[in-house]
């Protein structure tokens, strides 16, 4: 068991159910952005039998990275059908990860009690940032490690998370996810507990065609697969239309080369 639904704020439910859609081919998608998740691992730098956090887990890419280098990881996610993928893609791994349901604003942990915490486009979207900041600070020990994976603002990612919301024709989040790529705003988050280091970063991702990307998006991306349940027929043909559009313009003589800029963010717990 990973946990109960009580263990996700009542506000968070919907993106739960949302992210859960992707289930196991959301594995897909972090595929298509391991370089920058290894990234972030190495800049978080585990160390063999320290302990540490991956937050918004998702599939468990970034959790397998870290117990690759020695390090005793335990992976949290509000969604059930990720974690489910997540045990599954990692049985085999050595030391052995645990993963449990649990919702980034209320980390069910004790005080200082992990050495690192990472999270890979995961933190990044809960919906009351300073609380998910503050959780973040507070299970890291002393001397600890932080390290965070995050889309910039006005970058690629940015620019396709608005085709998306045009589509869906929803109201944009109170506070946007792209403020954890904005230095001034992740100090104003962590500065309190973290003495913070930027680096950014861009990810490179190869797909045969717009075609081609289309289906791995609406096969594993929670958000995609949400709007498309959402749409009639002419919908969804226009929705892939303006996907297709945009990324037809990272097209090679070899196919799609898509560039997703992103910032690391170090921190070191006081």
């Amino acid at each position: 068991m990973h946990g109960t639904s009580q263990s996700i704020l009542a506000h968070n439910e919907a993106a739960a159910r949302m992210w859960s859609e992707g289930g196991h081919a959301y594995n897909e998608i972090s595929f298509g952005i391991s370089d920058a998740l290894a990234h972030a691992v190495q800049r978080l730098h585990p160390e063999p039998g320290q302990k540490i956090l991956d937050v918004a887990t998702g599939t468990g890419w970034t959790a397998r990275n870290a117990a690759a280098m020695g390090a005793e990881v335990t992976g949290v996610d509000i969604s059930a059908g990720l974690l489910q993928a997540a045990e599954d893609l990692s049985a085999h791994v050595r030391p052995p990860i645990t993963y449990r349901l649990a919702d980034a604003e209320r980390l069910p942990f004790a005080d200082a009690c992990f050495d690192g915490v990472i999270s890979t486009f995961g933190v990044m979207f809960a919906a009351d940032q300073v609380n998910a900041a503050a959780e973040l600070g507070r299970v890291c020990k002393p001397g600890g490690r932080l390290s965070l994976a995050t889309w910039v603002p006005g970058g690629a990612v940015a620019e396709f998370f608005g085709i998306v919301a045009g589509h869906a024709k929803t109201p944009p989040p109170d506070a946007s996810p792209l403020v954890w790529g904005d230095p001034d705003q992740v100090r104003r988050l962590l500065g309190r507990d973290f003495d913070l280091q930027f680096e950014r970063g861009t990810n490179n991702a190869y797909y045969e065609d717009a075609d081609d990307i289309w289906e791995w998006f609406a096969r594993g991306f929670g958000p995609v697969r949400e709007l498309l349940g959402h749409l009639g027929s002419a919908e969804r043909e226009a929705f892939k239309s303006d996907a297709d559009a945009y990324h037809r313009h990272y097209a090679t003589d070899c196919g799609l080369h898509v560039k997703r800029d992103y910032l690391i963010v170090i921190g070191g717990r006081r």
